[in-house]
């Protein structure tokens, strides 16, 4: 399935806003734009929903036909547990989550012990945990994880942008991590000359105009084959108004999901 998430309309629930979208809202937006599914990810408001705002939450989407996955950071016990019980309530199967958290940075020994308390719960619950590639968990490192646990319900959320800041190659990651990948984040991107020419930016681009090699990945990791949801995220600089920053968000958003479609027609 492809979907949207938070990242999708990063700037438009952010503070920036004059007038956030809520959860409710992004979920319409991505049954407007003619997906099913939608990853509510880092969005730390979601802790604070009652009971009955989650219930809520869940029958909005249930009644647009938009299945729901989440997204938090860290692999603490506690709050793992806390995000399944949020998964039961949502009826989400996938939660993606990442090794570190903010004041959170376990070892990977650590992490793995932490992983074999809460696993089981998940593994009970019929709910997949996957674990971000990102610059700050080298992908051997988290390969090496998922590997030692060796339970189908731990695997990883793959982002190869993501480990270009530790100079590890987008291709490199997805070779090594593609056997176990069961979400993949899907994003463009390009380096630009910094102020013209001294340093470079990592930044977004619409999907099929940067240096993602999508069709490689695909091929690498058969999505399609192996019920791997594709969902579209943006690194999508400030482009100095709201209004402005919103307009190319919204374009990406009907960009992506075409090209997306396209791709996997």
């Amino acid at each position: 399935m492809i979907g949207l998430s938070t990242y999708s309309f990063f700037w438009q629930h952010s503070e920036r806003a004059p007038e956030p979208l809520d959860l409710a809202t992004m979920i319409t937006k991505t049954r407007e734009l003619g997906v099913d599914l939608f990853q509510i990810c880092d969005y730390s408001p979601l802790l604070g929903y009652s009971a009955a705002e989650l219930r809520d939450l869940r029958a909005h989407a249930d009644g647009l036909g938009v299945a729901l996955e989440l997204g938090t950071k860290g692999v603490g016990v506690e709050h793992l547990v806390t995000f399944l019980h949020l998964a039961d309530t949502l009826g989400v199967s996938l939660v993606r989550s990442m090794v570190n958290a903010p004041g959170h940075q376990p070892t990977i020994a650590e992490a793995e012990e932490l992983l074999r308390v809460a696993l089981p719960g998940y593994t009970a619950a019929g709910v997949t945990l996957a674990l971000e590639t990102y610059e700050q968990v080298s992908s051997t490192d988290l390969v090496k994880i998922v590997e030692t646990i060796g339970s189908d319900t731990l695997g990883i959320c793959l982002d190869p942008a993501n480990s270009v800041a530790a100079l590890e190659l987008p291709m490199d990651v997805v070779a090594r991590t593609a056997d176990y990948v069961k979400n993949w984040h899907v994003k463009d991107f390009a380096f630009t000359r910094r102020g013209g020419w001294v340093g470079f930016t990592l930044e977004g681009a619409a999907l099929g105009t940067g240096l993602l090699d999508y069709a490689g990945i695909a091929a690498a990791v058969r999505p399609n084959e192996r019920g791997i949801n594709q969902i579209i995220e943006h690194w999508l600089p400030w482009q100095g108004s709201f209004e402005e920053t919103a307009r190319i968000e919204n374009n990406w958003n009907t960009h992506n999901i075409a090209y997306l479609k396209e791709q996997n027609s």
